[in-house]
């Protein structure tokens, strides 16, 4: 409930939209410390502009959107990256780096204005690494790592930020499936351990294994929110997409594909 020590971010009547459309009207949910949602919709219906505006990136068209229940424009950016980490969709190097020294770009936040990183930094910056299986590479230039080494990389460096809200744009975009798996693994036990996770997905069966409600953006203003049991069926999947979807049974399990 809003207000509850538990409740880590409230959205209320949040109205995403870009000049001549609207692509989320309205939009009201309230997420507890344990929630994973996953965020489901066509190309253009607002999945990333709505993830950059619950971070206080982009301005909402009307709403407001409250962090550990405080209105998340009148925080200081460096209060919000204490408490909140966007994954974006894609990640731009412009000059060399080693793998270690970027995942320690995550302890900014927490670090006082002209301060250097403590020996508690780099060791939380190499759990990180070594969570995303990045252990031996500490030394490496991002510039020679591979696409999916780069989409590691840059989910370690939001872990070793230790928010209590993860905003995750495709986490699993240039990951093999392997990879995919064992990242929404790594996000549904820090959702087991107390945060927040909210993840724009694009494959249904992930979202149905790893989240615990979804919320489908229909790109029109309209959005559904709920269970992932109560929100995901065929009816409801072939109008998101556009495309009939059809449940199969497989495993004693309900996967979705497009018939």
């Amino acid at each position: 409930m809003p207000g509850d020590d538990n409740t880590l971010l409230e959205i209320s009547e949040l109205c995403v939209s870009v000049p001549g459309r609207v692509l989320v009207d309205g939009l009201a949910m309230s997420l507890s410390r344990g929630e994973f949602v996953a965020v489901l919709g066509r190309n253009g219906s607002g999945k990333t502009l709505s993830l950059l505006t619950l971070a206080g990136l982009r301005r909402p068209e009307a709403g407001t959107i409250r962090l550990g229940g405080e209105a998340i424009g009148a925080l200081r950016r460096q209060q919000v990256a204490k408490r909140l980490a966007l994954l974006p969709q894609d990640t731009d190097d412009i000059f060399p780096a080693t793998v270690l020294d970027t995942a320690l770009i995550g302890r900014h936040p927490h670090i006082a204005p002209f301060s250097w990183e403590s020996p508690e930094d780099y060791a939380a910056a190499r759990q990180a690494l070594a969570t995303m299986g990045l252990d031996d590479m500490h030394d490496r230039d991002i510039l020679t790592l591979s696409g999916g080494e780069r989409r590691r990389l840059a989910i370690a460096q939001v872990l070793t930020q230790a928010p209590v809200v993860y905003l995750l744009d495709e986490p699993t975009n240039h990951l093999d499936p392997q990879h995919q798996l064992e990242t929404l693994q790594v996000f549904r036990k820090a959702a087991d351990s107390g945060a927040v996770v909210i993840a724009s997905l694009h494959d249904v069966n992930l979202a149905a294994r790893f989240a615990d409600r979804c919320l489908l953006l229909f790109g029109d203003g309209r959005w559904q929110l709920g269970d992932r049991a109560d929100v995901l069926n065929e009816d409801s999947l072939s109008e998101l997409y556009s495309t009939p979807m059809e449940a199969v049974t497989w495993r004693s399990q309900t996967l979705y594909v497009p018939a």
